[in-house]
């Protein structure tokens, strides 16, 4: 099977980007090709060809409810963890009529939750109040607590934060939603297959995961919904997924993401994590050591095992990564065209612009090798030792 075992055996950079996107497993491969090519069936049809087509599909729901702790009817596939997202906060006020006209979310959300929820406000002039965060990138359950009223639909707090990792306080964050008769949703994308995500434990009634960030293909995630919870649609049409989300189902993907939740369950159960985050401090420390003084880490210690967001003084994250082209990881900044600006996670944490601007996220995953964080941390080192370059970006001179 002509799949990569592991990024950069191939003579590729090293790959330390993990939270943006993870390699496809093999074995995810190899579970998903039949449902390509003989059981090409659709799973709602009555005939023959739809036997296999409709138990693999059952079977990719157990064992993607058994991941997070769910009961199998509660898990709806969506084609993104950003669908997923859509189907619940839209899904939530919608339903809700005008009874409860009010999100709450916080300010480090991904984009998926922060533009649905303009999208509402926009559209359906629905009130969203929008949480700060502290310099370690955390909600303060007392201020959601304050602000919570009787008109509130759904409170939309992540699990893990994209960028540093930061595992906010969900349960808490749960239990004072309910307690003012709110529904409770986490984008749970980034944690689960990392670390344990239960359902019933966290007090969730919706939570999105997505299959990309857990070593299946792109183009399948699944939601999350509790039993009881009412949902307007997102797509009309066919009554799939329990009339939540039409359309023929992918069977291919929905089993990809049942296989890839069985792995991550097995290995989260042998492992615990406490492999990949010996390496990730492996590499915080090798940087540190290196560049006394310089490295400082973005978020808290309460994070995803495999993510490491630092901040090197006298650099910017884009140029600091192109002086790397043998190492493939992420910027805290965007920089297109001529044109700089600092990571809104960031600067929500308070970090100032400089410190933003040079912010890098490193994140390991499943084959990520002691040989690659040695390696990364030496070509990182280098390029900060390395004169700075001709044309920078014009971030790079305030940075410095």
């Amino acid at each position: 099977m002509n799949v990569p075992v592991r990024p950069g055996q191939d003579g590729g950079p090293v790959y330390l980007d993990h939270n943006a996107t993870t390699p496809v497993d093999p074995r995810v491969v190899e579970a998903m090709m039949p449902f390509l090519t003989s059981g090409f069936g659709n799973p709602s049809s009555g005939h023959a060809y739809a036997v296999a087509p409709r138990a693999a599909m059952a079977r990719a729901r157990r064992q993607v409810a058994a991941l997070v702790g769910a009961d199998a009817e509660e898990i709806v596939f969506t084609c993104s963890g950003s669908e997923a997202n859509n189907l619940a906060l839209r899904g939530v006020v919608l339903a809700a009529g005008d009874r409860r006209r009010r999100v709450i979310t916080q300010v480090t959300e991904h984009p998926a939750v922060l533009e649905t929820c303009r999208a509402l406000h926009r559209l359906h002039g629905v009130d969203v109040t929008y949480l700060p965060v502290d310099e370690r990138g955390l909600v303060d359950p007392a201020d959601l607590g304050a602000t919570l009223d009787d008109r509130t639909a759904v409170v939309s707090v992540m699990a893990a934060n994209n960028e540093t990792g930061t595992l906010q306080p969900v349960a808490d964050l749960a239990r004072l939603a309910h307690d003012h008769g709110a529904l409770f949703h986490c984008d749970a994308a980034q944690a689960v297959g990392k670390i344990p995500v239960d359902v019933r434990a966290l007090g969730a009634d919706l939570l999105t995961l997505a299959g990309h960030k857990m070593y299946a293909p792109k183009g399948v995630a699944a939601l999350y919904v509790r039993d009881g919870v009412r949902l307007e649609p997102l797509l009309y049409g066919g009554g799939q997924e329990g009339g939540l989300r039409a359309g023929t189902e992918s069977v291919a993907f929905a089993v990809a993401l049942g296989t890839a939740a069985e792995l991550a369950a097995a290995e989260m159960a042998e492992d615990g994590g406490r492999r990949i985050r010996a390496l990730r401090d492996r590499l915080h420390r090798g940087l540190a050591q290196a560049l006394p003084g310089q490295v400082h880490l973005n978020g808290c210690d309460r994070r995803l095992p495999g993510t490491l967001n630092i901040s090197i003084d006298g650099t910017t994250g884009h140029e600091l990564l192109a002086a790397t082209p043998r190492l493939a990881a992420s910027a805290g900044s965007a920089c297109h065209n001529g044109a700089g600006a600092p990571s809104p996670v960031l600067r929500a944490m308070g970090l100032d612009d400089a410190r933003a601007m040079a912010a890098v996220r490193l994140s390991l995953g499943r084959w990520t090798t002691a040989a690659d964080v040695d390696q990364a941390a030496e070509m990182l080192v280098d390029a900060v030792h390395a004169p700075a370059p001709d044309r920078p970006c014009p971030s790079w001179s305030a940075a410095r």
